[in-house]
């Protein structure tokens, strides 16, 4: 089994994929290409790369060398295009890569000048339209509330996806995103998932309760169940695309294995997010607290 979730745009995305974001430049012992060799050859058929990583002929390279069919592989990738060169831009990203992907990211809204996002994503349609981008997923990535409004205001083709920093510490923060997301299906895509644990100075209050999960899922399972495996079964019970940057084999083994587990208990993934949202922690500061405030809360209990 592995597990998917649903785009608006009939589209299936496997609910787990590697981002190869700590690449560098491309080479023959680029280490891009071999940690997506082993995220591919340990079951992950979903890599996420960007322009901005300079990893996309790696990409390509990982899927070569790995001897999997590019068909099976979900490949996303990222632009940061000024609104000027969209076209040469998008042929540059499928250049690089070889082939189109089947998901194509805005990776910045502060990417186009103010005031212009809306005409960037009328471009970015346009290339649907004219067969530049045929067959490929359009989304966006780190665009707060009115960053989304401003695209959807125009929009004929709606972002399949929103890719952003989610875990339960900015879950109060980010609310009104998920709202418009969910009024517009608009599926949320996860980096940083694991912040909570990897993080956070203490683990905070979430902490204890992922360790009494991993507990009864161990002794449930008979497998050594932990807390990073609940926290990331948790992001995708909530219908979040969980994307992990790991470069450990044993841990990516341990990312694709959570296709085989069960899913938490409803009450479980209720108290995550409860006691998630009572403190704000953030890893990735960027710009989405601009004109998008922190909500008044401790960053740890």
């Amino acid at each position: 089994m592995t597990r998917t979730i649903k785009l608006s745009d009939g589209k299936v995305i496997p609910a787990i994929g590697w981002g190869n974001g700590t690449g560098g430049l491309f080479g023959n012992h680029d280490p891009a290409v071999e940690n997506g060799i082993a995220a591919l050859k340990a079951g992950i058929y979903h890599i996420d790369t960007a322009e901005c990583y300079k990893t996309e002929e790696a990409t390509a390279e990982a899927i070569k060398q790995a001897g999997v069919k590019r068909e099976d592989i979900w490949v996303t990738t990222k632009s940061l295009s000024g609104i000027d060169e969209i076209r040469s831009n998008v042929n540059q990203r499928i250049k690089l890569l070889g082939f189109k992907p089947d998901l194509l990211l805005l990776h910045f809204p502060t990417v186009p000048k103010e005031g212009t996002t809306s005409e960037f994503w009328t471009q970015f349609e346009d290339l649907v339209y004219d067969g530049t981008l045929e067959g490929v997923s359009l989304g966006v990535s780190n665009f707060r509330p009115q960053d989304l409004e401003a695209v959807l205001k125009v929009a004929r083709i709606k972002p399949v996806v929103n890719q952003l920093e989610y875990h339960p510490y900015v879950l109060e923060h980010i609310q009104p995103v998920l709202d418009i997301s969910e009024k517009n299906n608009i599926v949320i895509e996860s980096f940083g998932l694991l912040t909570p644990i990897l993080r956070h100075p203490t683990g905070g209050p979430l902490k204890a309760v992922l360790e009494k999960i991993a507990q009864r899922l161990s002794k449930d399972t008979g497998k050594d169940i932990d807390i990073a495996t609940v926290l990331t079964l948790w992001t995708i019970q909530k219908g979040v695309v969980a994307v992990t940057s790991s470069r450990n084999p044993d841990n990516l083994k341990k990312f694709k294995d959570i296709d085989e587990l069960p899913d938490l208990k409803p009450e479980e993934v209720k108290e995550i997010e409860q006691v998630g949202r009572k403190i704000h922690f953030r890893h990735y500061k960027g710009h989405m607290s601009k004109d998008f405030p922190n909500p008044d809360l401790p960053e740890d209990i």
